[in-house]
């Protein structure tokens, strides 16, 4: 008798992000109109509607590449401890820049947290390459999406920094 279904793991390893993201916008949504809105923003900043699908969609490909990599490599063994730990670091990192950037409004170390977020994320995608070509292609739209958020993010701080 089969206890885990056939497709829990999929379902688990994709909602997994969302998981993070979720908690992250119960701070964003208290800091957008009391603290976000009172910055100066560059004129191709997105409007704040936007954010959220796009984590939303960027969230669940991440996780269902990091479910593509588990399942080639057999389960957590030997073989998936570097990219799946590299993904692992790249999650935590992920999460935590929300708590650094909107909740203690520590704009330079959002910035140095989306960068690190950034070269863990090209790790993961490099390590993820020769295991499934998917997973790695799965994880472009993110690091698209890192490299537009650590320009927006270093123009926030930048244009913001002197302000109490």
């Amino acid at each position: 008798m089969e206890v885990v279904p056939a497709w829990a793991p999929a379902v688990g390893f994709t909602l997994l992000p969302h998981a993070g993201g979720f908690l992250g916008s119960i701070i964003t949504k208290r800091e957008i109109p009391t603290w976000y809105e009172t910055l100066q923003k560059p004129s191709w900043c997105p409007p704040n509607w936007v954010f959220a699908p796009v984590w939303g969609t960027l969230y669940t490909s991440m996780g269902y590449g990091s479910y593509l990599v588990w399942k080639e490599l057999g389960g957590f063994n030997e073989k998936s401890l570097v990219p799946l730990g590299l993904y692992a670091g790249n999650l935590a990192l992920n999460w935590a820049w929300t708590p650094v950037f909107f909740g203690a409004h520590k704009m330079g170390w959002g910035l140095v947290t989306v960068l690190l977020t950034t070269g863990t994320a090209t790790a993961t995608t490099a390590s993820w390459y020769n295991i499934n070509k998917t997973a790695a292609y799965l994880m472009v739209p993110y690091l698209a999406w890192l490299s537009f958020a650590s320009a927006l993010n270093y123009r926030i701080w930048k244009d913001n920094r002197n302000k109490k």
